[in-house]
């Protein structure tokens, strides 16, 4: 095995998943991220005789259910990790295999380079930068999001909770992205205009200047400016309607180890001093939309009030 790849899932096994001799682990991979899986099975295995892998065709869309072998290896496990190339994060699977106890963490678009920067992370400190930002907003009735670029957003949270993602997935039921760092939440309802000039897919890293522009109103993105974006969330109203437009999530990054965004939405939503928003299913994270997609976008410099107080975020 590579042992670059060897020290970062050393770090998903022991520090992150906290693996016992007795438990169980499923391996969850496709056909594009197979070195990643094999990595992480070939460590686990090293830790206990009941590891395996599960190999399948990459997913059309972020957010699609795996086969029906996929999650009954997820729900059946002690632990499981999932890198893959499009995320299992919002899906009734992974939802599944937490409800059943096990735990585990999802790497949707994970890549060579984002498995070495996001693993290489102290998880402590990650954990203290949660906290604080969560004692910040959990309370709020409003969160603003504004930016030079045209960003003004109102969330309200409503009786939604904030949740963090530390990497800590330790815990019978816990689940968490690796990489890892940030405290989000699924919001009863936003207004207002967000302007995305980070990162988002399919594009990854947008060019300088290029701005993607969002209208939203009670809760629901009404114009989207871009033309790919636009035809993915349209493909999917064709089968689930106007919950495809949903507001899905507001989260807040607190990775301070990321210091520049890279194209991965995987890694750069997790960057300190960024916030993403995303849209459609937010079921699988405390609101009650299931859809066919998750879409993030990162949005650079921003200033996040709750309740009109400015949020003091970390910084890389």
């Amino acid at each position: 095995m590579d042992e670059d790849l060897r020290a970062a899932a050393e770090t998903a096994i022991h520090q992150c998943l906290a693996l016992g001799s007795d438990e169980s682990l499923a391996v969850v991979t496709d056909d594009r991220r197979e070195a990643i899986g094999e990595a992480l099975y070939e460590v686990g295995s090293e830790v206990t005789d009941d590891a395996s892998v599960v190999r399948y065709p990459p997913g059309e869309q972020h957010g699609a259910e795996p086969p029906a072998p996929v999650a009954a290896a997820m729900r059946d496990a002690d632990s499981f990790l999932a890198p893959t190339t499009k995320s299992l994060s919002h899906t009734r699977a992974r939802g599944a295999a937490t409800d059943a106890g096990a735990r585990g963490a999802t790497l949707p678009g994970i890549t060579r380079e984002v498995f070495l920067t996001g693993l290489d992370a102290d998880y402590d400190d990650i954990a203290a930068h949660c906290a604080d930002v969560r004692e910040q907003v959990e309370d709020a009735d409003e969160v603003r999001v504004m930016t030079a670029a045209g960003t003004d957003i109102t969330f309200e949270p409503g009786s939604r909770e904030w949740r963090s993602d530390t990497g800590d997935v330790s815990a019978a039921g816990s689940f968490s992205n690796l990489p890892a760092g940030e405290v989000f939440v699924s919001p009863e309802t936003a207004n207002g205009t967000y302007v995305v000039d980070g990162t988002m897919m399919p594009y990854g890293l947008l060019e300088e200047g290029r701005e993607l522009r969002f209208e939203v109103e009670d809760g629901l993105v009404t114009d989207i400016s871009d033309d790919e974006v636009r035809g993915q969330v349209e493909a999917a109203a064709e089968e689930v309607g106007e919950d495809a437009y949903n507001l899905a999530e507001l989260g807040v990054g607190t990775n301070v180890g990321v210091t520049e965004l890279v194209g991965s939405v995987l890694l750069d939503e997790k960057a300190a001093g960024t916030v993403h928003i995303a849209i459609g299913d937010d079921a699988g994270i405390g609101g009650d939309v299931e859809a066919p997609l998750h879409l993030d976008g990162i949005v650079r410099d921003p200033t996040v009030r709750a309740d009109g107080e400015v949020v003091d975020l970390p910084r890389p």
